[in-house]
């Protein structure tokens, strides 16, 4: 099937971005506005602490701003996504990001300045109504007094921040551009092996395929480790260098302070987890007989168990399924929703240029937009599609709820509502599959979902964590002392059924995460989380809903956590987790009954 330029593309396959702007010249005037609105900025520095009437002109000018940039913003990335060969797309985002940087450099005096005012000053005009819009903004904001430096520091720091990136973007530039890894023969012909075809061909059926990815793959990797493990030590040192400069007890007292999530939640994770990994070790012995293999390797864990299933959903089809599936969210979702899978909010189909993927970006002006590759014959496409329809509801709820300064949640929340709209959408296929092979196709899904996401993500947040304990406390990292580390982890997590290689510790050096400290940990809780609320949605009644639909809408109003206690899930509790491996423990029981 030959792949399509963009020009000819069907307009109803393509996403409506008229709501952001009608014409491009729309655009040019709107970029326009902004650079010469933000001169005004200026006026302002050294009188916030004045008046709270003079703050709240500060706010509302700001607030414009951010509003403007964030709405072109979000125009020029969906063009650019949508065909990044296009050159006038790519000078479009280039503009706009000059100005998106001139106009962060203009505001960097407001923090500053803001956490500077008396705090007898600040609680009067706290108390002020004409602040009211801002209450929230500016106590979130407020919180951070305690590690803001002075003018003269937060600018040094503001100045390193380019500079910061660069172990993250020589990684990329060396893992995805730089790094050869040739090509993997398969019986459907040789393949380009890089960092995006090797997860594809760890799930070839054919073993022998997967072997030869894996060991030519990692084969690389050993020869380009002193550089990869230099790059990660280089962004520890970075992480840990920011903490001690701001009066953070570590690293991950100041990853987790945004969020306002304790250090104990993290740990809870790991806790648990850990005492399930007897389930998880159990999980891959049946594993390694029902493939039939006298050892099970690391490229034998991700292939699917069942693989005769096919299936053909159209994209009308496959909209018609998810909405079947989220009926119990009520008319109000699944009419909004509908609307907007077949109404201009989605990007169908894969064209030359596009973006490879899937996701959902919404901004406080426009629709939600989800962009797609979709393809009939894979199921995968199908849940995908209803994971990025539950981020766009939670933007579309967020949206109408808040005002622009605090509509926006949190990466810990977001991760709750696609994820809970897979779990409607296995519970609605699995209740309706035909026969057990498709039963066990599904449950399949659902444990291998399970370990990527929770079990996976939080060996990785136990990494991350090992590694800056070990440079707070004054022990260099070394290509050595990661690969040690990372082995007896992978030796914990998999158990002895696992014949681990010798290369496969260098695993700790290609994962992309990393360079983004204590974040990974978000997707382990993200998916516990769903799995609790859509538990609750299913077997309860109109007020489980609301509650669900009231985190929706709750943006970013609250942080994550009082949030999900609101909707009836406490994340400070071990709980959630322990019940998503109870979860774990039935799927895995039936996949068993299904598979012999």
């Amino acid at each position: 099937m030959k792949i399509p330029e963009r020009n000819n593309v069907d307009q109803k396959d393509k996403w409506d971005l008229s709501k952001l702007f009608k014409t491009e010249q729309e655009w040019e005037t709107a970029l326009n506005n902004l650079n010469k609105e933000m001169g005004k900025v200026d006026q302002f520095r050294g009188t916030l602490g004045s008046s709270a009437a003079r703050l709240k002109d500060f706010l509302d000018l700001m607030t414009g701003l951010e509003m403007l940039s964030e709405r072109l913003g979000n125009y020029a990335f969906l063009k650019t996504s949508e065909d990044a060969g296009n050159s006038s797309n790519q000078d479009r985002m280039a503009r706009y990001m000059r100005s998106a940087s001139n106009l962060a450099s203009a505001l960097s005096f407001f923090n500053p300045e803001l956490q500077s005012i008396d705090d007898t000053v600040m609680n009067e005009y706290l108390s002020d109504t004409l602040l009211k819009d801002y209450l929230i903004t500016l106590k979130k904001i407020l919180r951070f007094k305690p590690y803001i430096l002075s003018d003269k520091e937060e600018k040094l720091l503001a100045m390193q921040s380019e500079s910061n990136q660069t172990p993250s973007k020589v990684f990329s530039a060396l893992t995805d551009v730089d790094l050869n890894f040739g090509e993997v023969e398969t019986p459907e012909g040789k393949v380009p092996l890089s960092q995006s075809t090797f997860g594809m061909l760890l799930i070839h059926k054919d073993r022998s395929v997967r072997e030869r990815a894996y060991k030519q793959f990692y084969a690389v990797f050993e020869n380009h480790k002193n550089t990869l493990s230099s790059l990660y030590s280089g962004s520890v040192l970075l992480d840990t260098y920011k903490a001690k400069v701001r009066g953070y007890s570590s690293v991950r007292a100041m990853r987790l302070f945004p969020d306002n999530v304790p250090e104990t939640v993290y740990d809870n994770l790991i806790d648990t987890i850990h005492r399930n990994l007897p389930l998880l070790h159990e999980y891959y012995s049946f594993r390694k007989k029902t493939l039939s293999v006298k050892s099970l390797k690391h490229w034998d864990v991700y292939v699917p168990l069942v693989q005769s299933v096919e299936t053909h959903y159209t994209y009308e089809e496959a909209v018609e399924t998810i909405l079947k599936a989220l009926s119990p969210l009520g008319e109000e979702y699944c009419s909004t929703i509908k609307t907007g899978l077949i109404g201009g909010w989605v990007d169908k189909y894969e064209n030359k240029g596009k973006r490879s993927g899937a996701f959902s970006s919404g901004g406080y002006i426009g629709d939600p937009y989800i962009l797609m590759n979709y393809k009939e014959t894979v199921l995968r496409d199908l849940f995908t599609l209803a994971h990025e329809g539950g981020h766009s509801m939670h933007s579309w709820y967020s949206v109408r709820n808040n005002p622009f300064q605090h509509y926006s949640y949190t990466i810990f929340e977001a991760e709750v509502a696609s994820t809970f709209n897979e779990q409607l959408t296995a519970k609605y296929l699995l209740d309706n599959a035909e026969d057990n092979t498709m039963k066990a196709y599904i449950i399949g899904k659902q444990l291998d979902d399970i370990i990527a996401t929770i079990f996976r993500q939080t060996m990785f947040a136990e990494f991350e964590h090992k590694a800056h304990q070990a440079v707070e406390g004054g022990t260099p990292l070394t290509v050595d002392s990661i690969r040690t580390m990372y082995r007896s982890l992978l030796e914990s997590y998999f158990g002895e059924e696992m014949d681990i290689e010798e290369v496969s510790d260098l695993e700790a050096l290609r994962i992309p995460h990393f360079y983004r400290a204590y974040y990974v940990y978000k997707y382990a809780t993200g998916l516990s989380a769903a799995i609790a609320l859509s538990r609750k949605v299913l077997t309860g009644g109109e007020k489980e809903r609301n509650d669900y639909l009231g985190f929706l809408k709750s943006g970013g109003s609250k942080y994550p956590l009082e949030s999900l206690k609101a909707a009836g899930v406490d994340m400070e509790s071990p709980a959630p987790i322990d019940d998503a491996m109870k979860v774990f423990k039935d799927l895995f029981t039936d996949l068993k009954e299904y598979l012999h």
